[in-house]
């Protein structure tokens, strides 16, 4: 029998997978989300609405057409506005060192926090988080900081209608509440990338959607 081909990262990946997995289940505050594919949690109140009102002034300030490895903006794939939130802001630290802590994961292997803006009729298509090794731009992600391992992503605002976040292959839909705050694993225990955490952000049919992400690495982040 042939060996299966090794995944790169795949021991950082289970290792950190099961980190985080101890962590969060000794956390009251933190309820898993049922389903027998991917690790996905909900914090029902990890920001304040103060908190995610100025978050939202940030976000607008910031916030220029999506990019994507493979595609451009006028693709219609990613058609939101997004940009990287300040790492020095008092408040941005802050955040980010609270997510680090509910996690349990150094600050070094995590990405900078990033705000992202939907409008009616923008969206987010099905998608992964984790990089395809086979693309051309994994050696550059590789470089940067591995696979990605963990992805949190906090919503700021209640959407009139529209831009849940959907789960396709879970069927599991979640509605954008204020300070609620998701956390997936992006890979398998074993730590091969899990094709289960497909999902998508619904297009917004009336209001604005903000949410920001902060996506884990296996390795120092540069």
């Amino acid at each position: 029998m042939t060996a299966p081909e090794p995944v790169p990262d795949q021991k950082a990946l289970a290792r950190v997978g099961a980190s985080v997995r101890a962590r969060l289940a000794d956390n009251g505050s933190v309820s898993p989300i049922a389903n027998n594919a991917v690790e996905l949690f909900v914090h029902g109140s990890f920001l304040a609405p103060q908190e995610c009102e100025k978050l939202c002034a940030m976000i607008d300030a910031i916030a220029r057409p999506s990019a994507l490895h493979e595609l451009d903006y006028a693709s219609g794939y990613r058609t939101s506005y997004s940009g990287d939130l300040d790492p020095a802001d008092a408040l941005v630290n802050a955040i980010s060192r609270r997510i680090d802590a509910l996690l349990g994961l150094d600050r070094a292997i995590g990405e900078p926090i990033q705000g992202q803006r939907y409008a009616p009729g923008q969206q987010y298509k099905t998608h992964n988080d984790w990089f395809y090794t086979s693309e051309s731009y994994w050696l550059d992600e590789e470089a940067r900081g591995g696979q990605r391992s963990w992805t949190a992503m906090a919503y700021l605002n209640a959407v009139e209608a529209g831009g849940a976040t959907l789960f396709s292959g879970l069927g599991i839909q979640i509605e954008p509440q204020p300070g609620v705050l998701l956390i997936w694993n992006n890979a398998l225990p074993d730590g091969r990338p899990n094709e289960s955490t497909l999902h998508a952000s619904l297009p917004v049919e009336r209001g604005t959607k903000y949410v920001i992400t902060k996506w884990y690495r296996t390795r120092e982040w540069r």
